[in-house]
């Protein structure tokens, strides 16, 4: 009988496609929970270690041209002020129970992981058609959560959540009137950020594309995302979207474009009902506000938008005061809830100005590796499409941290790395680094 082979290349190609497919759309129903903690253990992790395993040769093999990336040095730095903050959280602050910030710091050094994952894939065994086949694969997760949120809505297909230990146990939930689409993920939040991720390179590709069927794909794809980010009702997110399309848009010169797609935005986000009464409640609550510094008497009745109130009473003031408790290396992963909802003051309270510091190096040298390719010169159409997207989409996600805990979101955070992995390499393909 003749010997099934399965050559290196197509291995890695399709390890690649499940970690694209399966964090994003596979439910988050925990396998099996750690005691004492939210942390669960779920099938995804066991994908990732299984692509760890099989990456791992390859990144000992290259270690030492690895190790000259500047993004590859900046992840290892990070990684090392968490090692040393976690240290001084459990000896000298003694502000975390030590192995539950230690599960926080390898948790994050896994979602990290797949940085070098599609770093290394790009290296070893990128080929041309790469790219469209991973635009396609993306397009097929975005048209699969658009399918599961509308039988979420209108089927009561179950919702799956992390919110709180009770839900993250993996409680089936039901969508009720008013409530937000989440689709596969774990929250409606994660969900939004994913599409301001992902959502930029079919919208650009719709604009960009002379094919009549890739301008196809491209609109149905927009169209499905547009109703997923407009039932997950998230502000910060819409906000983020328009900011992530329109940078993708200008640096391809599509000028025109821009103010399509701006007014194209407007009117389809501006059919969610939801969308419209989120927004009034800020503009309420900040008229009301000004109402009440011109007479400067206190008014019963005043409206507050929860959500603003919790970040601005309860959880930023708790990161600040983690911050000033040990500015350099902060009280340690877990030290401060769950929930921060400002992901640079949750690094700053939970690692120190030092943490934070070495964390926003990792989107600094991003960025340089970006900027020696802003002439687009040496990319395919394709190249260009993905390159200024997924850009684009990056600046929307460091829009959204200022209001989301967006880089412990696992779904996102994992996605977020394994392609800006993929793009850190194929442009340093393209400039011959």
């Amino acid at each position: 009988m003749r010997k099934l082979s399965l050559p290196s290349k197509d291995l890695y190609k399709y390890l690649i496609t499940a970690l694209v497919v399966a964090i994003p759309l596979y439910p988050k129903f925990p396998l099996f929970n750690i005691p004492g903690t939210y942390v669960a253990v779920r099938i995804e992790d066991f994908l990732i270690a299984i692509s760890f395993l099989l990456f791992l040769p390859l990144f000992i093999k290259e270690f030492k041209k690895l190790i000259k990336n500047s993004v590859v040095r900046s992840i290892f730095i990070f990684l090392f002020i968490g090692f040393v903050s976690w240290v001084s959280a459990v000896f000298l602050t003694k502000t975390v129970v030590p192995h539950i910030g230690l599960l926080h710091l390898l948790r994050r050094g896994q979602y990290l992981s797949l940085f070098l994952f599609g770093l290394i894939y790009v290296r070893n065994f990128y080929s041309k058609g790469f790219i469209e086949y991973i635009k396609k694969v993306l397009g097929l997760v975005v048209g699969f959560s658009f399918i599961y949120g509308l039988l979420q809505r209108y089927i009561s297909f179950p919702i799956v959540i992390t919110q709180n230990q009770e839900y993250s146990k993996g409680i089936a939930l039901r969508w009720v009137t008013g409530s937000h689409i989440n689709s596969t993920f774990a929250g409606h939040y994660d969900l939004a950020s994913y599409l301001v991720l992902i959502l930029p390179i079919f919208v650009t590709g719709f604009f960009v594309f002379k094919d009549k069927g890739m301008k196809r794909f491209c609109a149905t794809i927009s169209l499905m995302g547009y109703w997923l980010l407009s039932s997950a009702v998230s502000r910060i997110s819409i906000v983020s979207f328009l900011v992530a399309g329109t940078i993708a848009l200008f640096l391809l010169k599509k000028y025109k474009s821009i103010m399509i797609f701006g007014a194209i935005s407007v009117i389809l986000f501006g059919f969610s009902p939801g969308l419209r009464e989120r927004y009034m409640r800020i503009i309420n609550v900040v008229k009301d506000k000004l109402v009440l510094v011109g007479t400067v008497y206190a008014q019963e009745g005043i409206v507050e938008d929860r959500s603003t109130s919790i970040r601005l009473n309860v959880e930023w003031p708790r990161a600040i005061r983690a911050l000033k408790k040990n500015p350099l290396l902060g009280t340690g992963y877990s030290s401060i809830t769950l929930a921060t909802d400002n992901d640079y003051l949750r690094a700053l309270g939970e690692v120190g100005i030092l943490g934070f510091s070495a964390f926003m190096l990792i989107f600094i040298n991003i960025g340089k590796a970006c900027h020696k390719s802003l002439s687009l010169e040496k990319l395919s159409t394709y190249e260009k499409i993905f390159f200024v997207s997924i850009l684009g989409g990056v600046v929307g996600i460091l829009i959204n941290a200022f209001f989301i805990d967006i880089f412990e979101a696992s779904k996102l955070a994992t996605s977020l790395w394994l392609l800006l992995g993929l793009l850190v390499g194929i442009l340093g393909i393209k400039n011959n680094q």
